[in-house]
């Protein structure tokens, strides 16, 4: 009888599992990623000598009405904006994934939770597979000084680490980073699929089984996904990215995945010498050091969950030496600047086929909401036309193909941002302007369609 194969392949992007070699994974379409590893079957064969388990208690199912719907226990990280993201703060026995590129702070954001806990009273483990206990010991100086039960193992052996939890019985682990972590039952390599998604299933059982949180740090691809198999996002409860660059001073939280709270909370990091100190103003200092006078840029607000972000939006406008005009983009997705610089050509009569352009959203800050598309419609068309755009007007709303500006959400919460910022003049779609409560000192100016909103350029500068 022939023995079953102990082996398959696995993609290194997605984690798609297939019985023999391919060269474009059908899962994510990328080429040369498959690589061959021990199935799961086989290390249960190496681990138990292929006996079957006998005596296993099957699992007892439980009506509905008898599951108990109580508030889950949380605890704060003494970090509001961590908190915030979280839902709240973390919940006993959660799964937290923390990823970002190498060097954005993720080590040290999760040390500072870690002397938070232990001030507050919790018991703290701290799992380095990168660094000694010594290099540790120096970063956790320079953040400031630790006290409380915080303890250091310099450690990539998932046995030996098992056995110590099990033996202190801490509340909250981290693990930095899952990468490194290693199960002798797997012959493959450390970072390797096989060996990224076993080891986080058993620190999922330990976590599940003994009531225990634990953060889990993840490198990140060229693509900024954290490497490994997709299943690891999966498998955990929160999956937390850090975005930034490394040579700025601000670091943006956000959530992915998060099964005990919302997903488009986002929370604000500035990296000092001393570590990262929360932003609880984020909008004071995305503003700060702006252009008051400058033609192409404009202030927009945003909604990232339930805070109101200002931030500026910047355009620069050019004849083209080229042929063919470079469309470029900072902190927004290129092809929707591309469908706005269209809709200004058909529906404005503008000719920006022959001009360069280029859009900027300050702050080093990835915006993806629809609500930014008329500040960068003004922008684009303040330059254009080397308009210069009022500063203390705050400018939001969605636009259409058809050169129509359509309504957002929460417009109360937008208006008041802006007036608590010292904005005096508020430029929004004319169908979210209904039922709103202007603040004092706040002029709002409804518009319908891209042609009113850059109608309004030319009066700010006196030329109607």
């Amino acid at each position: 009888m022939m023995k079953a194969k102990q082996t398959a392949f696995f993609c290194k992007e997605c984690g798609y599992e297939s019985a023999k070699w391919m060269g474009q994974c059908p899962g994510c379409r990328q080429w040369n990623t498959f690589v061959e590893e021990p199935t799961a079957g086989s290390f249960a064969t190496t681990k138990s000598g292929g006996a079957k388990k006998q005596g296993l208690e099957a699992s007892k199912p439980l009506r509905l009405e008898e599951i108990s719907t109580d508030e889950e226990d949380r605890s704060s990280t003494g970090l509001h904006e961590l908190d915030r993201v979280l839902g709240g703060g973390l919940v006993t026995g959660s799964l937290i994934l923390v990823g970002g590129d190498p060097g954005i702070g993720k080590s040290t954001l999760l040390l500072q939770v870690c002397r938070n806990l232990a001030v507050s009273g919790k018991k703290v483990l701290y799992v380095s597979g990168e660094e000694s206990a010594r290099q540790v010991k120096m970063r956790a100086d320079r953040l400031g000084g630790f006290s409380g039960e915080l303890l250091l193992l310099s450690e990539t052996n998932l046995e030996k680490i098992d056995n110590t939890i099990t033996k202190e019985m801490p509340q909250v682990v981290v693990i930095d980073s899952i990468q490194t972590m290693y199960r002798e039952d797997i012959s493959s390599a450390p970072g390797s699929v096989s060996q990224v998604r076993e080891c986080t299933n058993t620190l999922m059982q330990i976590a599940k089984g003994r009531s225990i949180t634990i953060f889990l740090v993840g490198h990140v691809t060229k693509e900024g996904v954290v490497a490994g198999p997709r299943v690891l996002e999966h498998m955990v409860d929160t999956v937390l990215y850090f975005e930034g660059d490394r040579s700025a001073m601000y670091r943006i939280l956000r959530a992915v995945k998060n099964r005990f709270g919302a997903t488009n909370e986002m929370g604000v990091f500035e990296m000092v010498q001393s570590g990262l100190k929360e932003v609880a103003n984020p909008s004071a200092y995305l503003l700060e050091g702006r252009s008051l006078d400058s033609s192409g840029t404009v202030t927009a607000c945003l909604m990232e969950g339930t805070r109101p972000i200002m931030l500026e939006v910047q355009a620069l406008v050019c004849r083209t030496s080229f042929g063919l005009p470079r469309r470029t983009s900072a902190g927004i997705d290129g092809n929707r600047v591309n469908l706005l610089i269209a809709v200004l050509e058909k529906r404005m009569g503008m000719a920006l086929s022959s001009c360069d352009a280029y859009v900027n959203v300050t702050g080093g800050i990835k915006i993806s909401e629809p609500a930014l598309d008329l500040a960068v419609v003004m922008a684009i068309a303040g330059s254009f036309r080397d308009r210069v755009i009022d500063a203390h007007t705050v400018i939001f709303g969605e636009v259409g193909l058809a050169g129509e500006i359509r309504g957002v959400s929460m417009v109360q919460q937008r208006i008041n941002e802006a007036a608590r910022l010292g904005f005096t003049c508020c430029i929004l779609p004319k169908i979210s302007a209904k039922d709103i409560k202007i603040p004092e000192g706040m002029k709002c100016i409804p518009v319908a369609t891209v042609k009113e909103a850059a109608g309004l350029i030319e009066r700010m500068n006196g030329r109607e």
